[in-house]
């Protein structure tokens, strides 16, 4: 007799005694839950703001008439004596403005009006006009403040004691007060509560234009090298150096915010030990402190640290670099902009036992004994974990995957035999009603939130119904296949969406290759925050198989230019790299700067094979072979995972991949070695492969309107002037060479003539190797030379031929050209 265990993941389910009670009480603030609702109340706030503004701008002309005329007939109707308001808004904005203006704040009343105006915007729009509880206590504090010193010039300008609509009613009573109390210290008392408000409300620490410039000093035998802030040409003038006499080893470096001091008697073999605090684009820079007071050894070069005596440094610490200042108002987007979906499991306990009773039933009719089973539910399947008897052998059970599949009546029955560490074998049952994970779901979790990961991706749900956060700088690269309808794009866009969550646009960047042109065409919004593209490129998203190519070989130039960078720096990795650079402990003056990481996101490899072939497979497998240590990571995803698109070179360089449901068991062995993929079921039902880990992920859902909401509030923000600028590629094939002119002529044309009719090969490479050029100066000049007539036409992957065969011929052709 099997015993059967039930593991229960999701909260007690209440009971049908309590259930009428819950939906009782639910159902009566259901209205609440209504966007409708929101959407209403939003144009009501909004043009309520309207109506209170115009009333009240009004009344500031019509009022002293309007405001007789309401007194004087509250008991009569107005129509019945004979009078009009004058306000714009007729009579119901009189007496809106009335109310308002004479018995609450007077003219301040119009403050408030903003306010209802951005609650109204928030609630139809989804997004903040201003940040309003930010505003609402600054116009509060304004209102009444504005209100009590009107009060008082009424009450002490005005014969009778009587409230005004420039004051209001609780203006003059609070002026009244005041003035009962301090007399004329009541004027006093309003300023110096408006300067403790700005310095609270503003931060201000110290009042820089009432300060002096002073000097620090330092001994020195050595040049200081420069402290260089977020701008590089602005840290050089912070620094002067003087000598003070010429017998001593005194030097003063001036400071622009600080006295200037003197250190006589200097030791004359020290090394630079001390600098001041510097203020660099508006922040104040502070140095680090040693805990010891012995001399340190003279600094490297590229190690532009300054450190002070711990005697004077005390209280002060390192400001390290910060790439986020390139863009300091940028805000992350919110979770509002994101869609919330019913998360319940939709699994009964009738259905779980039932289920378990008919695998028991099943395998008993093979004569197959078991002695336990579980059931762990998760969004998608169920995992039902099985301990077969004594001498029972795994290969009779997978053998039994369709009849199980007939007597359970389910589709994408999958069976694991053995589990991974464990004792058990696995059979994964898909759940009548499937779970939602919405991207909101995953975004907002600890998981994910406290996710100390370089690039974190939050994939989906797993069987055991945990949150899957994937490390994509780890991986490294990911590779995604799938029949076409079974969720790659919106596993693509759930890839961009986790990444745009958690990283700033100084620190990550998108290259977007959308050979279908409409996949990833909303994320045009942020081209000028977080997406990447070569020079002069008119769409920051590439969808022309040429401007593929170019890209990825500017890549190509990017990861040489990169490693170039960590050989100076002495790092094997980009994140020891930033590391260095944001400790301010390499030079920008000599190239260095803070890089990114780059994310290349390929949607459609398959089209790309097809028109380009080898022109995109060897920069793809460079890329993956050894971008990793630079940053660079590649997400390459394709609808047909056969072995001419997913080449043997491809496949070998990415050891993560990613299946969604396919057609073929063959497709399946192709992108994951193994099988397994035909028998997903779709809908973002998908398999993990990471090395010989095989995890099984119910992928999140990010609708398209979400990744809507979610760029246009990025794109709205402040961001770079461009888009992140690639390093500029020219290919041998670029037609359109135009007429040769000799005067413009690159200054080695003539050596470069030369060396091509000596070797007789019309190739830009031997250009760049004799004459030790760049190969986009290489190429220009190869055009020059085909316009020149001498050497032919590009033939592919062939040298250029040779249209000069000597020497001597080649000095009469240039002599020509330059008779021309």
């Amino acid at each position: 007799m099997a015993q059967n265990t039930y593991k229960q993941n999701t909260p007690r389910r209440p009971s049908q005694k309590e259930a009428p009670v819950a939906e009782q009480t639910s159902s009566k603030f259901e209205f609440l839950k209504d966007p409708r609702l929101f959407l209403a109340l939003g144009f009501l706030f909004m043009a309520l703001s309207i109506f209170l503004f115009g009333a009240m701008l009004s009344y500031l002309f019509t009022g002293p008439e309007d405001q007789s005329l309401l007194i004087t007939n509250d008991s009569l109707p107005i129509a019945e004596s004979g009078k009009e308001v004058q306000n714009w808004l007729g009579m119901l904005g009189a007496r809106a403005a009335h109310f308002l203006m004479y018995f609450l704040f007077g003219v301040s009343s119009i403050l408030f009006t903003p306010i209802m105006f951005g609650i109204g915007f928030r609630l139809v729009f989804k997004r903040d006009l201003f940040p309003i509880g930010r505003l609402s206590l600054f116009l509060a504090f304004a209102a009444i403040w504005l209100s009590t010193t009107l009060g008082l010039m009424v009450y002490n300008t005005s014969t009778e004691a009587v409230n005004s609509y420039l004051s209001g009613a609780i203006g003059y009573e609070l002026a009244i007060l005041a003035h009962g109390f301090l007399g004329w210290g009541a004027y006093l008392l309003l300023v110096v509560l408006l300067i403790v408000f700005a310095i609270f409300f503003f931060n201000i620490t110290r009042l820089s234009f009432l300060e002096t410039a002073p000097a620090s000093t330092i001994p020195v035998n050595e040049e200081v090298p420069p402290l260089v802030g977020n701008d590089e040409t602005d840290a050089e003038e912070l620094l002067e150096e003087e000598p003070l006499e010429e017998d001593t080893d005194t030097w003063v470096i001036k400071d622009l915010h600080q006295e200037e001091k003197v250190v006589e008697n200097a030791p004359t073999q020290s090394p630079p030990s001390s600098i001041p605090d510097f203020t660099v684009n508006g922040r104040e820079l502070q140095t680090e402190a040693p805990d010891q007071k012995s001399i340190d050894p003279p600094l490297e070069e590229e190690n532009f640290v300054v450190n002070l005596p711990a005697e004077e440094s005390k209280g002060t610490q390192s400001v390290n670099y910060d790439p986020t200042l390139d863009l300091p108002s940028y805000q992350y987007p919110p979770l509002d902009l994101l869609n919330e979906y019913d998360s319940k499991v939709q699994v009964t306990k009738g259905e779980l036992e039932a289920n378990m009773e008919n695998i028991v039933k099943t395998l008993s009719h093979y004569n197959i004994e078991i002695a336990k089973i579980e059931a762990t539910i998760g969004p998608t399947v169920t995992l039902y974990e099985i301990i077969p008897a004594a001498g029972v052998r795994i290969s009779k059970i997978k053998g039994l995957v369709d009849d199980i599949a007939l007597n359970l009546a389910a589709l994408g029955i999958r069976i694991i035999a053995p589990m991974p560490g464990k004792g058990t074998i696995g059979i994964e049952v898909p759940n009548k009603s499937r779970e939602m994970v919405s991207i909101r779901s995953m975004l907002s979790s600890e998981k994910f939130l406290k996710s100390d990961k370089d690039l974190p991706v939050a994939l989906g749900k797993t069987i055991s119904n945990e949150v899957f956060v994937a490390d994509l700088a780890k991986m490294p690269h990911l590779l995604m296949a799938g029949a076409t309808g079974q969720g790659k794009s919106v596993g693509l866009n759930v890839i961009l969406t986790s990444l745009i969550y958690k990283k700033h646009p100084s620190q990550l960047k998108f290259v977007l290759v959308d050979p279908k042109k409409v996949e990833l065409t909303l994320f045009n919004h942020i081209e000028r925050h977080f997406l990447a593209q070569l020079p002069g490129s008119p769409e920051a998203i590439i969808t022309d198989t040429r401007k593929v190519v170019n890209t990825l070989n500017s890549l190509c130039i990017e990861m040489d230019e990169r490693y170039d960078l960590l050989k100076d720096a002495q790092c094997r990795s980009l994140k020891e790299y930033n590391t260095k650079f944001v400790e301010r402990r390499l030079n920008p003056q000599k190239g260095h700067r803070f890089l990114p990481f780059i994310v290349l996101v390929i949607d459609e490899l398959a089209d790309l094979m097809m028109t380009a072939g080898k022109e995109v497979e060897t920069p793809i497998a460079r890329l993956a072979q050894l971008a990793r240590a630079i940053g660079i990571h590649l997400v390459v995803a394709t609808q047909r995972p056969s072995v001419n698109v997913i080449t043997g070179i491809i496949k070998a360089n990415f050891p993560v991949r990613l299946s969604f449901k396919v057609s073929s068991k063959i497709d399946s062995r192709t992108i994951l070695d193994t099988g397994g993929a035909e028998q997903l079921i779709g809908q973002g039902d998908m398999l993990l492969s990471m090395g010989s880990d095989l995890v099984r992920i119910q992928c999140a859902f990010v609708d398209t309107p979400e990744v809507e909401r979610v760029c246009d509030f990025i794109g709205q923000q402040r961001g770079y002037d461009t888009a992140y600028q690639l390093p500029e590629y020219v290919s041998d094939d670029e037609e359109g060479v135009s007429d040769f002119d000799f005067s413009e002529r690159d200054p080695m044309f003539e050596e470069a003539a030369r060396l091509i009719v000596t070797h007789q090969q019309g190739s830009t490479s031997l250009i760049q190797r004799k004459l030790k050029l760049g190969y986009n100066r290489a190429g220009r000049l190869i055009d020059q030379l085909e316009s020149a007539g001498i050497v032919g036409p590009f033939e592919g992957s062939k040298a250029r031929e040779v249209l000069i065969l000597d020497e001597y011929s080649l000095e009469q052709k240039l002599n020509s050209l330059k008779n021309e």
